[in-house]
């Protein structure tokens, strides 16, 4: 053999090993991301006879929006991702929307509220780009504070999008501080109720067709001022309050003495204050028989209590076309004090296998609960 051809023999060598090298060290990455993803979980404590695992690895990870006719669980964010989760893989649908939080499925369309615009995505099939676009509506307020938007389809076959007030306590002007409605195929909004500051989680109560929305109260009136909201808007036309409220039946210093401008209407469920109460979501499943009916909040947690609170997944039995103020109950706790890091639940839904989905935002998670 001569030294040209023994050089090459080594050369491949080499280069084989540091192949397998390679593979091994990213199965390393790999693993060693699942284990820290994993760390911690055994502190979530979740309601007997249910268990909690790690459905998917989403950076931010915030809406969920799941498509059982593509069998593809869409992630909006607060950054500029949009994902898709399929087959247990993640894919980056796109990285240049601004604030893509607001997402709901309605096939073949998926329906993606930006912080300054609403726009709609056919997927016939399952695509790992985020195909062109259709602009519904690009007059949102385009402001970064409360501009992280939701999005719902009602029964009557309308999309609702959540338009946050741009401050902590002011005046809200045009859209801002509202619910609105628009049709699916794109036009001018109407506001469908207002006084509402910042709401992040909206759903149709199945069973009637009713509105349903949480509503985060005004910061810096206290500790344990204001209780924070769970809204029910059966029709047009309805206030919330704000700004004259900073949540529930407490009055902001800045409007304690200014005449409401109509009748305010107090909502049927609270929180305490600054659990921030994010996604709100009815089960729809047929799999798990005991939670049918019930709503779940996911309390994102504080950030300006002297003591953190919140940071854990509330059950909600309806009775009577509302919740039971006596049977709210703790789904899933132990967020804030995780190995590894604290979570902060974001939003909760149905898979089509009939499980739940909770998105965490803090950790990059989405788990499933079965």
């Amino acid at each position: 053999m001569d030294h040209k051809t023994l050089r090459g023999k080594k050369f491949l060598a080499s280069m084989s090993l540091c192949v397998s090298l390679g593979v091994s060290l990213m199965a390393l990455v790999l693993s060693c991301a699942n284990a820290r993803a994993e760390t911690g979980l055994s502190d979530l404590k979740v309601q007997t006879p249910y268990r909690l695992s790690v459905f998917a690895h989403v950076r931010g990870a915030r809406s969920l929006a799941p498509a059982h006719e593509i069998a593809t669980v869409f992630v909006g964010t607060r950054a500029k991702s949009l994902y898709a989760i399929r087959e247990g893989k993640v894919h980056v649908l796109s990285a240049s929307l601004r604030v893509p939080n607001g997402i709901v499925w309605r096939a073949p369309y998926l329906y993606v509220a930006e912080q300054h615009r609403v726009s709609r995505y056919r997927f016939d099939k399952f695509q790992s780009r985020l195909p062109a676009g259709e602009v519904l509506f690009d007059g949102l307020p385009n402001k970064k504070h409360h501009g992280w938007r939701v999005a719902a389809i009602g029964a009557d076959d309308r999309l609702y999008l959540a338009v946050g007030a741009p401050c902590n306590i002011c005046t809200p002007k045009g859209l801002e501080g509202t619910i609105v409605r628009l049709p699916l195929t794109g036009g001018a909004p109407e506001i469908y109720a207002r006084g509402v500051r910042n709401s992040v989680g909206m759903d149709f109560r199945p069973q009637s067709g009713v509105l349903f929305f949480t509503d985060n109260g005004a910061d810096f009136m206290g500790d344990n001022s204001p209780l924070e909201e769970l809204n029910r808007a059966p029709r047009k036309g309805m206030f919330f309050g704000y700004p004259f409220f900073g949540g529930a039946r407490e009055r902001t210093r800045q409007f304690e003495t200014r005449p409401l401008p109509q009748e305010s209407t107090f909502p049927v469920a609270t929180f305490p204050a600054h659990n921030a109460p994010l996604g709100v979501h009815f089960y729809r499943g047929e799999k798990i028989e005991d939670l049918k009916g019930d709503a779940f909040v996911a309390l994102h947690g504080s950030w300006n209590r002297s003591v953190p609170d919140g940071y854990r997944v509330i059950r909600l039995h309806f009775e009577h076309g509302n919740p039971a103020p006596s049977r709210q109950s703790v789904f899933i706790d132990g967020f804030l004090h995780l190995e590894g890091g604290r979570g902060r639940p974001v939003d909760v839904t149905t898979h089509w296998d009939g499980s739940l989905l909770v998105s965490d935002d803090a950790r990059g998670l989405v788990y499933q609960i079965q």
